[in-house]
């Protein structure tokens, strides 16, 4: 199902004990019909205005009377399901409505519109011209409610033991909260594996970016298994490091360049800025730590009286900028900035843009899960050059490395 990540259809599949590819198919018909099932409850719970059992909420006469047999066509053959009826006999239901016999393709078309960052009036009209059904702005959330509960399973999945490079970084939205529209801030973690392969460890939505939230994220990670990480990536924020440090003591930490470089022209003269980040070049493009630092003190002889600024953030934060100069091309490319998480923004930005303010950060945590999936499904290959990567970490990092190699 389209529900359901690569890892997970794999772990159902072998939970179910599925020898063949009928057995497959016959399990897949099954899970297809429980789904039907759900969205055709969410539909009743919508028209009645309570959850099945909330009589405290109740604010109808109208009632919930049973259900009605019904055998339908779907893309695994024909699947018998229940319709549940009120007791007024009001209840018109639009998934699957009441002369309609074929299902096929109704199940994904919420969720995978929804996934696209497509409107919910787009969504009624795209279902009302395609199928000629009538759904509400409510009855679209309820059934794109039914993937709260794989968000939650897939954010507390078991982690690997060890990642070679961790990004973290945080992307921002405009959510209601309490009446109000609040800035908010949805922490990522993407980690790349001893094999090469890169994904998305968690989304978490918080207040704005603090590095309080971030010891929270790397301390969830912890928990989740991930015992080592050898490099982290991070952005320029204040506290970070201590953050990270707290959880991982020996995690090289290494803070993007292109960040540096961002921060560094914040307050530069706009007639200055292309010789400033000219000037900048030969610093983090240098062959070794120590000619980046003469180049550093040549920055400081040039620009240093008019931009002090500069290079104090510069040397403040060495430590964690030249990390990258003792290792090779390959892995400098891979670490000196946070490119790698933020070609996955731009991915989600490209879904959420459409959407200004967010009603709640549900909403806002299911348009990001449904567009990584989406994301994750192309993240197949293994990061470039990656046999001299891990060759080199494995002599970099040799009694943390070498006893997980396969």
């Amino acid at each position: 199902m389209s529900l359901m990540t690569k890892e997970q259809l794999k772990q159902w599949i072998k939970e179910k004990n599925m020898q063949s590819v009928e057995d497959v198919q016959s399990a897949l018909k099954e899970l297809f019909a429980d789904t039907l099932q759900e969205m055709l409850e969410a539909e009743l719970e919508t028209s009645l205005g309570y959850a099945k059992h909330d009589t405290k909420n109740k604010k109808t006469t109208n009632s919930r009377n049973g259900y009605s047999k019904k055998k339908v066509r779907s893309e695994y053959g024909d699947v018998d399901i229940q319709v549940p009826r009120d007791r007024a006999g009001e209840f018109e239901p639009t998934i699957v409505k009441k002369n309609q016999t074929n299902v096929t393709g109704i199940e994904d078309q919420i969720i995978a519109m929804y996934a696209k960052g497509v409107s919910t009036r787009d969504i009624q009209d795209h279902l009302q011209q395609l199928y000629g059904i009538e759904v509400s702005p409510t009855l679209i959330s309820n059934v794109t409610n039914k993937i709260v509960p794989l968000i939650k399973e897939w954010q507390n999945r078991p982690l690997q033991a060890v990642y070679a490079v961790v990004f973290l970084d945080a992307i921002h939205f405009k959510v209601k909260q309490d009446g109000a529209i609040v800035n908010k801030a949805a922490y990522m973690a993407i980690g790349i594996d001893l094999e090469g392969h890169k994904d998305v460890l968690g989304i978490w939505i918080g207040e704005n970016e603090s590095a309080k939230f971030w010891l929270h994220v790397v301390n969830e990670l912890k928990n989740r298994g991930v015992q080592d990480i050898l490099i982290t990536c991070v952005d320029n924020l204040r506290g970070f490091s201590e953050a990270i440090s707290a959880c991982y003591p020996i995690t090289e930490i290494q803070k993007c360049i292109i960040h540096q470089i961002r921060n560094s022209i914040k307050y530069v003269s706009y007639k200055d800025i292309k010789k400033i980040t000219s000037a900048l070049q030969p610093i983090y493009k240098a062959a070794t730590e120590e000619a980046a630092l003469e180049e550093l003190n040549q920055f400081e002889q040039t620009w240093g009286q008019k931009y002090p600024l500069i290079v104090r953030s510069w040397r403040t934060n060495w430590a964690e900028i030249s990390t990258f100069f003792k290792y090779s091309p390959e892995i400098r490319k891979l670490i000196y900035t946070t490119n790698v998480i933020e070609s996955y923004h731009r991915q989600l930005r490209k879904v959420t843009k459409g959407k200004a303010i967010f009603p709640t950060d549900e909403a806002l945590l299911k348009m990001l899960y449904l567009a990584t999936m989406d994301v994750l499904r192309k993240w197949t290959g293994r990061v470039q050059n990656w046999g001299q990567i891990l060759l080199q970490l494995s002599v970099q990092f040799p009694e943390r490395v070498q006893p997980y190699l396969r």
